[in-house]
């Protein structure tokens, strides 16, 4: 099993920065993509970036230039630093990983965090 452990919400005045932390622990061979989610109340849960083991990066159109995501391999860790923040980021954010099971099938699982909640508000 694999376990996702996410830090790092809270909240933050509108124009305000947070970053966010995901830690992967468990029985792991490698991990393919990281990314991010998010769930705002009444909505369903949206793409906020993601990123593939050699750094590649796919972002939502409404966060471009104000989220950055990064990834520490050597940690399967993965990171969101989050600028200028508005109301509309007030969310629930969920950290996903892409993992496999190595030989000899290498099975790919996904695995959801508990969700880190992110309110932006005066």
């Amino acid at each position: 099993q694999v376990q996702l452990v996410e830090s790092g919400g809270g909240l933050v005045q509108p124009g305000g920065s947070l970053g966010l932390s995901c830690a992967a622990s468990g029985s792991i061979f490698s991990i393919n993509a990281m990314g991010w989610y998010r769930q705002a109340p009444g909505k369903q849960r949206e793409l906020v970036a993601v990123i593939s083991s050699d750094g590649k990066t796919t972002s939502a159109d409404s966060v471009k230039g104000r989220f950055t995501i990064s990834r520490d391999n050597a940690k399967n860790a993965v990171f969101l630093q989050m600028n200028s923040l508005k109301p509309e980021d007030t969310a629930v954010f969920y950290c996903k990983a892409v993992v496999s099971t190595g030989p000899p099938y290498y099975h790919e699982n996904i695995y959801w965090g508990q969700g880190t909640q992110v309110t932006v508000s005066s």
